[in-house]
This record gives structure tokens, sequence and C-alpha cells, in this order.
């Protein structure tokens, strides 16, 4: 997913870098203060550019968090993708060498599903600045909320569809995507929970939620 439209698009390698030093930057500066505290000027600094370059790219800070909170969701996708190709599931039956479909632990959906968990918590305990932005633009509580949600499961689903078999008709295709909605926001608070418990995420909470993701999703995919 590209991020979103910039001022001005790196046309030279140079400028590139510049882009990417910025959004490192800002991701940095957000371990550090809040989303309300941070400003373009100490984002240039941290990132060695003129606050001109900082401008050249992005109007204002919410487009700088926007284009790091599209980043998050192109880099997740990335482990995602990197992981269960190394895990040896079948990208054509779903189903890994090594384990049973139909197991506990799962091959196919649901190995691939443990993944996506997986690999979200990983980023939220170690990516620089997930922990405030993640996939998502943080608004004041007098907005409305956005619906970063809506982006990562079409994305997921996306990225799934051959471990998720094929062959749905049209109103199967919209189960398919309600329910996957109904399985990011639902894991989205159960592991927003979880951090609050413990800062690692509290295990038994990760463990619950990867179970009723199994329980929930097996009544569309099984």
């Amino acid at each position: 997913m590209p991020i979103p439209p910039l001022r001005r698009n790196p046309v030279q390698r140079r400028s590139a870098e510049r882009l990417g030093r910025i959004l490192d930057a800002c991701a940095e500066l957000l371990d550090e203060v809040s989303y309300e505290e941070l400003s373009t000027r100490a984002v240039a600094e941290r990132a060695g550019v003129p606050i001109g370059s900082v401008y050249r790219f992005f109007s204002n800070k919410r487009a700088m968090a926007e284009a790091l909170a599209h980043r998050n969701l192109d880099e997740y996708a990335e482990r995602i993708t990197r992981r269960l190709a190394a895990s040896g599931v079948s990208a054509t039956s779903g189903v890994s060498a090594t384990s049973d479909a139909g197991g506990a632990g799962g091959g196919g959906w649901r190995e691939a599903m443990d993944v996506v968990v997986d690999e979200y918590l990983a980023m939220k305990r170690g990516a620089p600045g997930f922990a405030l932005i993640e996939f998502g633009h943080p608004v004041p509580a007098t907005e409305p909320p956005e619906q970063p949600n809506h982006l990562v499961a079409d994305r997921l689903r996306t990225l799934l569809a051959d471990r998720l078999g094929g062959g749905r008709d049209e109103a199967a295709e919209e189960r398919l995507r309600v329910a996957f909605l109904l399985a990011v926001e639902t894991a989205d608070a159960l592991l927003r929970l979880a951090f609050r418990m413990d800062p690692e995420g509290d295990p038994a909470i990760v463990a619950e939620t990867k179970e009723l993701l199994r329980a929930y999703l097996a009544r569309v995919l099984d």
C-alpha cells in the first residue's frame, strides 16, 4: 500500500533516503514524547535535515504520522510474508509440510493467523514509534475516530488469499470480508488489553486471543 500522497514524491535515491530518515526520526521521537509534543522542527533536527526538507514532503506533522502509519502496515505485511514463506506453508493448499491443517496448532490458515498475531506483537514490542502510531494516526478524543482496522483487515485478507481457499461466490466473499474485519477489531481490543496488563503483552491473554480467532474464523474458513 502506498503512503498517503506526499507534497513531493522523491525521484532520486538521495531524496528517498532523506524521506526514510525523516520517518525514522518521527518514529524515534514518538517513543520519547507524546504526539501532541511532537514537532516538525524536532523531527528535522533528529533526522539531520533542514526543516524545509520536512515540509517538502509533508504539510504538517499529521501528514507525517499518517505516512509512518502506512509504512508500518507495509512492514507488517512484509514480515508476515517472510514468516509464512519460511514456515513451509503451501501457497496453494495452505497446509504446512510439517503439521496437519486440522491440528490444534494448525497448518494452513490457523498457522497463518498465529503468524499475524505474533508479528503484531513483535512490532508492538520493538518497532520504533509503533506503540503510539501502529497503523493509524492518533486523533484527539473530540474528533471522530479513524478506521485503520478496515485497512488492516483488507490488507490481511488479500495477503492470505491463497491460504484461505478460493471459489467463493459474492455472498461468501462478503461474509469473509466482514469476518476478517471483526477478527481484526476483536484482536485489536484484546491485544491492547494484553499490553495494559503487561508491558510485553500478557501471555495468557495473547494465547486466549489466538484461540478466540481460530474458533471464530473456523465458522467461515472450515
